[in-house]
């Protein structure tokens, strides 16, 4: 059994990553604020134990007063610590009295809210601009 280190990423081959993909183990993250009051956190890569605390810190952030969409359409994988992420970011959300939505659109990301019924729990919408707009599926 071979076992490769999750900090290389190879750069030729069937094994090689995109160019516009974070390097395993990294998490690419971009803000921005559309309008007062309002964060879009746009997340990229795979969300699991060694990146789930990247996105609490960076969602947690921004929720202060807030509405704070997290735009995971970018995301390749999400593992259960990604989800207990969510939890979280909704539950103090609630106790801020903020405003929390989760831009879900493959199935790396859909999947794991609808086995889990996150889906329910969470204003779930199909783009940023729904998500903006208060619209949810």
């Amino acid at each position: 059994m071979t076992v490769q280190d999750p900090n290389v990423v190879a750069t030729s081959g069937a094994e090689s990553a995109a160019v516009d993909s974070p390097a395993a183990g990294q998490l690419g993250l971009s803000v921005r604020t559309p309008a007062d009051g309002v964060a879009v956190v746009s997340v990229s890569g795979e969300v699991d134990m060694l990146t789930a605390p990247q996105l609490r810190a960076e969602a947690l952030r921004h929720l202060d007063g807030r509405t704070l969409v997290l735009d995971l359409s970018g995301v390749t994988f999400l593992g259960s610590a990604g989800l207990a992420v969510l939890v979280e970011a909704s539950q103090q959300a609630k106790a801020r009295d903020a405003e929390f939505r989760v831009v879900a659109v493959d199935r790396a990301v859909t999947r794991p809210l609808v086995a889990t019924g996150l889906g329910d729990v969470f204003s779930v919408s199909a783009s940023v601009e729904e998500a903006l707009a208060g619209g949810s599926r």
